[in-house]
């Protein structure tokens, strides 16, 4: 894959230990899901694929709004960090 995971857990963690938390989640499913979307600049007709990404969304927005739900500042800050809702 083109990104690090372990530099992206890194990043987001709240704790040394946190693997799973909401932010964790959200960023790496940020950084597949502009993975997918690179490789369907090239491969158009990659429908299995595209299926997978359409879940990869809908889990990235649930977590999302479950984040906003329960910690708005730190909702705020990942969404302007990873470049999310325009």
């Amino acid at each position: 894959m083109s990104f690090d995971k372990e530099e992206i857990v890194k990043k987001y963690q709240l704790h040394d230990s946190d693997r799973g938390s909401a932010p964790v989640q959200i960023a790496l499913l940020t950084a597949r899901i502009n993975h997918l979307r690179d490789h369907f600049d090239q491969h158009r007709h990659d429908h299995h694929s595209r299926q997978g990404l359409l879940k990869m969304v809908g889990r990235r927005r649930r977590l999302l709004e479950y984040l906003k739900r329960t910690d708005l500042e730190r909702y705020r800050g990942l969404i302007q960090d990873l470049g999310l809702r325009h």
